[in-house]
């Protein structure tokens, strides 16, 4: 078996409910140039948990939130051994982390939803969340950096989107534009990630430290097809 398909058994195994694969070259610092293959691990969230949101977040929702993350680094980074050991470099993206030295104070050192949308796995919704095929937007999302060569092509499907509105309406930061996305367009055309912030840190500090909402995620239609 070849070993990009032997991993991506291995990541599922570990827990990971989808993987993609993909090349980012384009999209990378010059930092990271050198790892110009990404590999997507999508992991679903509880249906029980977010369908309990309603017009703010549930301290459950905050735990299975960060627990989530914690096992997306976990698959990861042994993703990143295993590659290491086949004597390739790799590197496991933080699944949360903000980075706020960098130009934009709301991101991280390399965006998932970008790797996930050029591995074909689903599109970037009007929400500014990356709505999977399979889950919607219930998903969390990691990413593994490698210059492994991987046998990839990109596949990156329009905005699925269509004349829905739910996120728009539903948003109590009034912090989406109602824009579709497409590809190459800056993520402030979508939503003010500054505004969400703000509301968040503003109304929920006492849930989970003003760091997680996740209305737009209850509302979505692409994600209510799936319960």
């Amino acid at each position: 078996m070849e070993f990009h398909k032997e991993l991506s058994n291995k990541l599922i195994e570990w827990g990971a409910s989808f993987v993609g694969f993909s090349n980012v070259e384009k999209s990378l610092s010059d930092s990271l140039k050198k790892l110009k293959y990404s590999i997507t691990v999508g992991v679903r969230l509880s249906d029980f948990i977010i369908d309990e949101i309603e017009d703010k977040p549930t301290y459950t929702y905050f735990h299975h939130y960060r627990t989530v993350n914690t096992l997306i680094d976990q698959i990861t980074l042994k993703g990143q051994l295993l590659i290491q050991d086949k004597g390739y470099k790799a590197l496991g993206v933080p699944a949360s982390q903000t980075v706020n030295d960098m130009e934009d104070a709301y991101s991280g050192i390399f965006p998932h939803k970008t790797a996930a949308v050029m591995a074909g796995l689903g599109w970037i919704g009007k929400s500014g969340l990356f709505i999977s095929n399979e889950y919607g937007p219930r998903v969390r999302l990691g990413t593994i950096l490698t210059d492994m060569n991987i046998p990839i092509k990109n596949s990156v499907l329009k905005s699925g989107c269509g004349e829905c509105k739910e996120c728009v309406v539903n948003c109590p930061a009034m912090a989406i534009t109602g824009a579709s996305w497409e590809v190459g367009c800056e993520r402030s055309s979508i939503i003010d990630a500054k505004a969400c912030s703000d509301y968040m840190k503003e109304k929920f500090k006492h849930i989970g430290r003003g760091s997680v909402c996740g209305i737009c995620i209850k509302v979505c239609p692409k994600g209510l097809n799936f319960i």
